[in-house]
This record gives C-alpha cells, sequence and structure tokens, in this order.
C-alpha cells in the first residue's frame, strides 16, 4: 500500500536521486514498474542515466560570473531557465492532483510544463489552473481530422507550442514487471482522447504493418499540419541526423533528442550519443532540446555545451510528484536550477551563451 503524499520536504532530499528513492513508497506497485520500465531488456534506458557521466567536466577558477543567470527563450517564452517538464501520461496514477501539481510547479519556478495528450485531466482544465506558458504533446489520432480537432482544442485553451511526438507510433513497453498486464485506473483515465479503433485484419495480416503503422503519421502529414496551425510544431522522437534535416525542411519549429525514455525500440541509441550530430545537421535553423537521462545540474550543463537549448525531464519529477506534489516538483526544479548555476560558476560561464565545448574534457 502506497503512503500518503508528503506535506513537507524532508530534510535529506537534495537531489533528483533522494527524489527517486522516497517516491518507491508513494507508488502502488504497478504504477510503480509502469513508470520505471523500459522496453525489452532496457538497455537503452540504462544507457540514457550511464551515457551522461563519460562526459567530463573542465573546471575553470577565477573567472567573473557575477550577476550570472540562467534566462532563455524559447519559442517565443522567456523563462528563468533550461528545464522543462516532458509531458508524462496519466500522472493521477501518481498522485490526486497529477498534471495540474506539474504545471502549477512550472509555471511558479518560471519554466513550462508540457501536457500530454494522455493526461488524467481536460487539457482545458489544466491549461486554467497554470501560473506559467504551456505546451501541448500531440500523439498523431489515426487521421488528419481527428488530429486537428485537438491542435484546435489546444489553440483555444492557450497553449503556446505543440510538441508532436513521432517515435511511438507503436509502443514497445515491455520489462520483466510488466509482462502482466497493468491498466490504467479509471481514476487516472486519458480524458482528451478515444481509443484508436485498429483496422480488421485477414489472416496472414501483420499486427503491426497492417494494424498499427497503417494509422501512423508520415512526413507528409506533419507538412499539412504545420500549415494548420500558427503554434509552433516542435518535433520530438529525432535520432538519426537525416530526420532532423527533413523536420527543418518541413518547416518544423524545432526538434527534441529522444528515445521516448528507452520506452520504445531498445538498443536504441542514447539520446548523449546523437546529440552532436543532430545539432551539426541543423546548424541553427531551429533549437534543438533534449531529454533522456537528465539527472543532474551537472547533465544540464553537458547538453548545453554539446548544442541543446534546452533539456526535458520525465521521470524524476514525477518522483517528486508522488513524493510531495506541487510542492516536491517545485523544490526539484529548484534544486536541478542550482545544480546547473553551480557547475555554471565553477566552470566559468555568467550566461547559458557562455557553455560550449570549451567546458567539455
Amino acid at each position: 500500500m502506497a503512503q500518503l503524499p508528503l506535506t513537507a520536504i524532508p530534510p535529506d532530499i537534495v537531489s533528483a536521486a533522494d527524489y527517486e528513492r522516497y517516491a518507491q513508497h508513494y507508488i502502488e506497485a504497478a504504477a510503480w514498474a509502469y513508470l520505471q520500465g523500459g522496453a525489452a531488456d532496457e538497455l537503452t534506458l540504462a544507457a540514457n542515466c550511464e551515457s551522461w557521466s563519460s562526459l567530463k567536466l573542465w573546471p575553470r577558477v577565477l573567472s567573473d560570473v557575477a550577476h550570472g543567470h540562467t534566462r532563455c527563450t524559447l519559442f517565443g517564452d522567456a523563462l528563468a531557465h533550461p528545464i522543462i517538464l516532458a509531458p508524462v501520461a496519466t500522472q493521477r496514477l501518481f498522485h490526486p492532483e497529477g498534471e495540474v501539481a506539474s504545471v502549477l510547479a512550472a509555471g511558479v519556478m518560471g519554466g513550462v510544463a508540457v501536457v500530454s495528450t494522455q493526461a488524467s485531466f481536460t487539457l482545458e482544465d489544466v491549461a486554467t489552473q497554470a501560473h506559467g506558458p504551456l505546451w501541448f504533446q500531440l500523439y498523431w489520432q489515426g487521421g488528419r481530422t481527428e488530429t486537428l480537432e485537438l491542435i484546435k482544442r489546444a489553440e483555444a485553451a492557450g497553449y503556446r507550442a505543440l510538441v508532436f511526438t513521432v517515435d511511438a507510433p507503436v509502443s514497445g513497453v515491455r520489462n520483466r514487471e510488466q509482462r502482466a498486464a497493468f491498466s490504467v485506473p479509471s481514476s487516472a483515465a486519458q480524458v482528451n482522447v478515444k481509443t484508436l479503433t485498429l483496422p480488421t485484419l485477414a489472416q496472414g495480416m501483420s499486427a503491426v504493418f497492417d494494424g498499427f503503422m497503417s494509422l501512423a503519421p508520415t512526413w507528409d502529414d506533419i507538412e499539412w499540419l504545420i500549415q494548420q496551425t500558427h503554434l509552433p510544431i516542435i518535433l520530438k522522437g529525432v535520432l538519426h541526423p537525416k530526420d532532423a534535416k527533413l523536420a527543418v525542411a518541413v518547416g518544423a519549429a524545432g526538434v527534441v533528442v529522444s528515445n521516448h525514455g528507452g520506452r520504445v525500440l531498445d538498443s536504441a541509441l542514447a539520446t548523449f550519443d546523437v546529440l552532436a550530430g543532430v545539432v551539426s545537421v541543423v546548424d541553427g535553423a531551429v533549437p534543438v532540446l533534449i531529454d533522456g537521462g537528465i539527472r543532474r545540474g551537472t547533465d544540464i550543463v553537458k547538453a548545453l555545451a554539446l548544442g541543446a537549448s534546452a533539456v526535458m525531464i520525465g521521470r524524476p519529477y514525477i518522483h517528486a510528484l508522488a513524493t510531495a506534489g506541487a510542492l516536491g516538483v517545485a523544490h526539484l526544479i529548484r534544486l536541478l536550477r542550482e545544480e546547473l548555476e553551480i557547475s555554471m560558476a565553477l566552470t566559468g560561464c555568467k550566461t547559458l551563451d557562455d557553455i560550449n565545448v570549451d567546458v567539455l574534457y
């Protein structure tokens, strides 16, 4: 039985790792396995976290960094820091206030939250509770008409950007604990969308190619969607430089280097390993963001040094949400921002623009 969330932050929580340690006591076992798990043997899940530690920072001393800051601007939003809450589905699995608590914390801390298509509150209700800019994460709804309806709802509710997830037309989530069926309870139901109806398969047809993938979007659909909305569309789930180049060519406003937290294709490259290649081909045309294994302020510095404009965090803020609701998420963001500030100061960087490959060894 999971414990009730805390109403105050224990003094021994001083990092994202501490929140992960605490969170297991506040999340039901099946939901914990769903949150923590990855695809197949979880090789990519492990690589995401391990890869950041392979890169070292090179300290600089006696640098004048007084009055430095972590401010940045992304897609028209002025932010206090480059730490973005990634879209995570069905957050009421982890705390009764779910997405409402997360977006409240992000806004109070001067940042952005990305609300999932699969949220457990309506996108309109979440928007009314926000204290800062919101972006909406979009899954393709099996056709243009249905997808456009969702976009128009996001526009009307005041969302500032669309984060189109392109790497998960077929879900590969399956770890050893999840092989037993896991179903989302009605209290955390995905209320913004209807369940897709898959085509009827004749004997010998493939559930993947003739089923799921027959409803999946293509580059033509992305190009069409960009023409249907005034909101910037950011493609999330780009790993290959050729896909990054195509994203720019069709008019995407940005890309997120992501492998879906290691939850889709096992043995996919860690995001750290491909970031520099994506940044190189994009060549400054649009911002490049990254998620996957970001757990420390030093990880953020490394990501920005390799050319990212900002980072997204996923599981860490869900750990904080489960532990202490909006207070926990806000505290986690503060911890990561303080770690970022310390890392910048000790590598001689006064602003985010000062962070470059010279801080790396």
